[in-house]
């Protein structure tokens, strides 16, 4: 019986152990620091995450799209996702120039918009966005946006043709955030402004000079300016050479900046015939040595913003650092390049199937910290 119990006690002693070690590997002491300076908030982050990769789960719960199904559940060209708080997923199909939605089980409820030159048609739609007062937004690349209800009950149509926007993004409050080029003499660049409901003019945001652009000479993997909107309305932009990210608040104020140290990713020769396919006569062609630290970004309703960066993980993925609410890099975790909507812990992304047929899935996400 001692013996038994001494077995025992050595057992759970032994799992103790190994509880601990695993915690103690899997979670590190954050070195990085927080402070304010001139009234913002600016965080700076180390190279290496409190986490490490194991503490992120997906698994597949849903899967809307077949290739031999349906008219409704056949994608022409898949674009854009947004999600409204019932988990009813409204997919824009550029191919059939409408939105599809479908309920939380995958089963369709009906599209919205068709195509045309009319009230309530649509020309080249991309993105699509749902206010807070539960209209959904689809921005047109004729210039427009064209408003309709949840339902499907087609609400206005509003010219941006007086902004020329080359980006649009609408928040939850029904704010426009437009990426605008500066068109002044002897001077290029973009501006994010961000205006109200009715394009008035309310704030620019931030302004982005660059010298006048060499028709000689054809600059290649540049920096770019990537931005999400988070639940709050809060904007996050990054547009620099180094990792960075602003974040402004609803009202186009500048309330924090988060940078993290980083390993640059170097970009090769294949890399380069993959972009490039051909460089126009009288043309010099400039390659810099490394991929710029962001490619793009997203967030989700928990505050968490996702940085895609160029690191390569397994076949068709790519590294997101994870930063949480606060901008503190808490782990990174390889998903593929299409992503989507974080939402209530879903993530909702636009896929290709084993015959290269698009389908939306949704992944039922899982934190372990």
């Amino acid at each position: 019986m001692k013996t038994k119990t001494k077995v025992i006690s050595i057992v759970i002693f032994l799992s103790v152990l190994i509880m601990l070690v695993s915690c103690k590997q899997q979670k590190t002491e954050w070195k990085g620091t927080i402070e304010e300076v001139d009234g913002v908030i600016v965080v700076k982050n180390p190279k290496e995450p409190i986490y490490g990769e194991d503490v992120f789960n997906l698994e597949e719960d849903l899967s809307i799209g077949k290739a031999n199904g349906k008219e409704e559940y056949v994608f022409t060209r898949l674009w854009y996702l947004t999600v409204d708080d019932e988990g009813n997923v409204y997919a824009m199909d550029q191919g059939e120039t409408h939105v599809k939605v479908y309920d939380k089980n995958g089963t369709f409820l009906k599209s919205i918009g068709r195509k045309g030159e009319g009230p309530g048609e649509l020309l080249h739609p991309n993105k699509i966005f749902i206010t807070s007062d539960n209209q959904l937004v689809i921005e047109d690349f004729t210039r427009n946006l064209t408003y309709y209800s949840l339902d499907g009950k087609y609400i206005k149509v509003q010219s941006t043709a007086k902004i020329f926007p080359v980006g649009i993004l609408v928040n939850s409050q029904g704010h426009i955030l437009a990426i605008t080029n500066i068109n002044e003499p002897n001077k290029s660049g973009k501006e994010i402004v961000l205006y109200d409901e009715n394009l008035n003019y309310l704030k620019t945001i931030i302004s982005i000079p660059k010298p006048k652009p060499n028709p000689q000479i054809l600059k290649t993997f540049q920096p770019e300016i990537n931005w999400a909107l988070s639940k709050d309305n809060n904007i996050i932009i990054s547009f620099k050479g180094d990792y960075e990210l602003q974040v402004f608040n609803a009202q186009g104020d500048l309330v924090k900046k988060i940078t993290k140290e980083y390993e640059p990713v170097r970009i090769t020769k294949e890399d380069v015939e993959q972009r490039v396919r051909r460089v126009p006569e009288g043309r010099k062609l400039v390659v810099p040595k490394n991929f710029p630290p962001i490619h793009s970004l997203t967030t989700d309703d928990e505050g968490r913003i996702f940085v895609r960066t160029y690191e390569k993980a397994e076949e068709g993925k790519y590294y997101n650092d994870v930063l949480d609410s606060e901008g503190r890099f808490i782990t990174k975790v390889p998903l593929k390049d299409r992503l989507q909507v974080w939402k209530k812990n879903k993530l909702y992304t636009i896929e290709e199937d084993e015959e290269g047929f698009q389908v939306v899935k949704r992944y039922k996400v899982t934190w372990k910290i």
